[in-house]
Formats: structure tokens, sequence, C-alpha cells
């Protein structure tokens, strides 16, 4: 993370480059996340996995429409996924968004992966937790 940024952050593009860099480098040694994604993303994939979620984030907020992929498709490959990993994921998320944004901010980037996991969780499990 830049140390010379002041915070809160604006919500831009390089904001979410920060945001994706802290959050994912949590996600990546997390006791119960750590293992999805290590089992899912390669260690020498990680770069790409951040670009690709940079693209994902910047097309969900900034109307970017950059982001090309199939995300549920890419979850159900995932067997050993629970709710639990959802609401690990979207804590984790919510600490660093609210660590780095304004609460309106925070709170729009929070309602987009609350979302998210929800239509997720609706298609892998049949409801959402």
């Amino acid at each position: 993370m830049d140390s010379t940024r002041s915070f809160p952050l604006p919500l831009d593009r390089p904001a979410l480059v920060t945001l994706v860099d802290a959050f994912y480098d949590e996600v990546r040694y997390d006791a119960l996340l750590g293992p999805v994604f290590a089992d899912a993303i390669a260690d020498g994939a990680w770069d790409h996995h951040k670009q690709r979620m940079v693209s994902f984030w910047s097309t969900a907020m900034l109307g970017a429409r950059e982001f090309r992929g199939n995300v549920f498709g890419k979850h159900q490959a995932m067997p050993q996924l629970t709710p639990e990993h959802f609401a690990r994921w979207l804590a984790l998320f919510s600490a660093r968004a609210h660590a780095l944004f304004a609460h309106d901010d925070a709170e729009a980037l929070l309602d987009a992966a609350r979302g998210m996991a929800r239509g997720l969780q609706i298609g892998l499990f049949g409801r959402a937790a």
C-alpha cells in the first residue's frame, strides 16, 4: 500500500488497486479463505488475479466496462465453497473497505459485494446465507 496517500481514498481506479492489493494479501493468508484460494490460484498467478479483480471492481463501481468473465462459473468450479467462506470474505472486505474509504464509498462497495455474494450463494447453494 502506498503510504504517501492520504485517507480516506477517493473511489477511483488507483484506490481500487490499493483495495484489491491489500484485501487479497489478507485473503491469501486467512486461515479459512487462504486454502480455498491456494487451490484456485497458483502462487505465480496472484498478480493476474488482482489485475482481473481491479477490472471487475472498476466495471462494477466506475462503469469502466472492462471486465469480461464468468464469475459464477469460476465459483461453481470450487466445490469446497460454503456459506462460511462468503461470510468471511465479506467480513474481510468490509474491514478493508472501511479502513481505506469514506463511509459512503465503503458502503457502496459493500452493497456491490453483498449483491454479488448473494447471487453466487443462491446459484451455488439454492439460498443466500
